[in-house]
């Protein structure tokens, strides 16, 4: 199945919640989150939130060890075990930020499934102190695109990833989302892909609100068990077609 490219966000999808957040109620920023929340970009506002916890003494080591705690679904950890195994090209295209990525699939043993993580970048400084930056700068109009947040365009990101993967031959795209953030590049999705979106979310309404434009099969799903499911079946269902265009 080398010929598939399955392409994940990572809050609310590969997690059933949202990993910002977690740390934030679980090292009790949710005070200082609160206060601060209208007046910083959003990745602005959680490099803020690390700089709160390093005042407190906490490092990047106790960050590492809430962000293991939080559960993601058998199902979820099951369907990207096979879909690796079967040759499927696994990436994530996220809103959220590397070490927190990095963490959550380490903890659960799927980092090495993963052949890229496209997200807001990470350092850790040398006093412990984790750091959290804009995958585009804020201060420039980089991506030029009005469905995205300034900070990173998905959509751009996935027509890289196809000029990329193009010159071995036509590959055939999966993407699954649950945001607004993730409508750009399910119009960026041609015929014979697949999109995944979560039932009742953002991405599911707009798809939803006008799904000509579309041009890609949609496949909703509601929560980790049906998110397996649904996948593994996509990818039998694309890698049977293949197979009989083949003979």
């Amino acid at each position: 199945m080398a010929g598939i490219v399955v392409v994940f966000d990572f809050d609310r999808t590969l997690i059933d919640g949202d990993s910002d957040r977690w740390v934030v109620t679980e090292m009790g920023l949710t005070q200082l989150f609160n206060e601060l929340r209208s007046t910083l970009p959003w990745n602005s506002l959680m490099d803020r939130m690390t700089k709160e916890l390093h005042l407190q003494g906490k490092t990047s080591e106790d960050i590492k060890e809430c962000l293991k705690r939080i559960p993601m679904h058998p199902g979820v950890t099951a369907a990207i075990k096979s879909a690796h195994t079967s040759g499927c090209d696994l990436r994530i295209v996220s809103d959220a930020n590397q070490f927190f990525i990095e963490a959550i699939l380490e903890c659960h043993g799927l980092l090495g499934c993963f052949s890229q993580i496209v997200t807001n970048p990470t350092s850790v400084e040398q006093d412990g102190r984790l750091r959290i930056f804009p995958h585009c700068d804020l201060g420039s109009s980089s991506h030029g695109c009005n469905l995205c947040p300034p900070n990173l365009c998905k959509g751009v990101v996935i027509d890289q990833i196809r000029a990329s993967v193009s010159a071995n031959g036509r590959k055939r795209f999966v993407y699954l989302g649950d945001g607004r953030n993730d409508y750009c590049p399910s119009l960026r999705l041609v015929e014979g892909d697949h999109v995944m979106p979560r039932r009742d979310y953002a991405l599911w309404k707009r798809i939803c609100s006008n799904p000509v434009l579309i041009k890609a099969d949609i496949h909703e799903w509601s929560d980790g068990e049906e998110l397996g499911k649904t996948l593994l079946h996509v990818i039998h269902r694309i890698s049977s077609e293949e197979n009989q265009n083949q003979m």
